[in-house]
């Protein structure tokens, strides 16, 4: 009998006898995935057909082991509740936040930091990092030698949040390993548990990333993705609103101020997004789709899940229209 192989890039176990299956290779001999290779070789991208439920498993077996955990989160990007997580392990976790190079520099790290205390997730330490500039990766190794209570050590978090650049580039820093996950701004790149033995006394464990079924990145198409996803320190821009007025954000996003006093909004999207104002009742783009409204306190964001997030200094109501999937909510403002 054959022994099993797993694709090197998404973890899956690799077959032949369905090319409508995840893991199809027209040859085991490869190393490789069929939807892997096209995906880094042609970008073209193939759902998957694992369901949340297989990747709540995972989490849950890691539960049993009592190793360390990593959890990975996207500063631009933060959950809605980033407590979800305690609902299947109880492990030991260092909170890493991550593409600092992201967000302004002009912002304060211990002033993120104080946010995330706030938000009752019980954790052993918190970090901020950029894998891309490799800001903090000698710290996050430290801490990882300081907390953990194995050799193993593993990495989640949700879809697209950065786990397997990461674990990249602590290979690149620290090991003679050869890996070659699959890295892609698409959801559900990897697949299943990847193994990366760093030295003898560490090994990373690469994980599915949960699914959002909220986040805008499963609604708009190939073109509209790359521009969602930044690539370099956002420019925030900041708008003086009056009630009656609107926000339109390359057509993906409309926002429209019907309450309030003249207010302040700041945007933190893609620089490649286009953002114009308008009197919103001279203009109907975007009308025909879903509204939905909001009120808005002192000092809160408008998120807008996978996408990025606005910052409104008063209080107000707004009507948001955008597609209806994807997830829309308020919280106190990170910056």
């Amino acid at each position: 009998m054959n022994e099993d192989k797993y694709c090197i890039g998404c973890g899956v176990k690799l077959q032949d006898s369905n090319m409508l299956f995840d893991g199809y290779t027209a040859d085991l001999s490869n190393d490789i995935c069929s939807r892997c290779f096209r995906l880094k070789n042609y970008g073209e991208y193939q759902i998957s057909a694992k369901s949340n439920s297989e990747y709540i498993e995972i989490l849950k077996n890691i539960n049993e082991t009592k190793d360390l955990v990593l959890y990975v989160i996207d500063l631009l990007n933060i959950e809605k509740d980033i407590r979800m997580i305690r609902e299947y392990i109880n492990n030991r976790l260092i909170l890493v936040l991550t593409k600092r190079d992201i967000l302004p520099r002009s912002i304060k790290d211990e002033k993120i930091k104080d946010y995330f205390s706030k938000l009752g997730l019980e954790y052993q330490d918190i970090i901020i990092i950029s894998a891309k500039k490799n800001y903090n990766i000698d710290e996050l190794l430290l801490l990882i030698k300081k907390h953990k209570s194995s050799k193993n050590v593993y990495v989640v978090g949700h879809t697209n949040v950065g786990k397997s650049t990461l674990i990249k580039k602590i290979m690149k820093n620290y090991s003679n390993a050869e890996c070659d996950l699959t890295i892609s701004p698409l959801p559900s790149t990897t697949l299943n548990k990847i193994n990366i033995k760093l030295s003898d006394d560490l090994t990373l464990i690469d994980t599915p990333g949960l699914i959002d079924r909220g986040n805008i990145v499963h609604y708009v198409d190939f073109s509209f993705l790359k521009k969602i996803s930044p690539k370099k320190e956002i420019k925030p821009k900041t708008y003086q609103i009056k009630p009656g007025q609107c926000l339109i954000v390359s057509e993906l996003l409309r926002i429209d101020y019907t309450t309030g006093n003249k207010n302040s909004f700041t945007l933190f999207f893609s620089n490649d997004l286009k953002i114009k104002k308008y009197n919103g009742k001279k203009n109907n783009t975007m009308t025909d789709i879903i509204k939905r409204t909001l009120e808005v306190g002192y000092h809160q964001d408008l998120v807008i899940n996978g996408m990025g997030f606005v910052k409104i200094t008063e209080k107000a109501v707004i009507d948001v229209y955008i597609d209806k999937n994807v997830e829309i909510f308020i919280r106190d403002s990170l910056i």
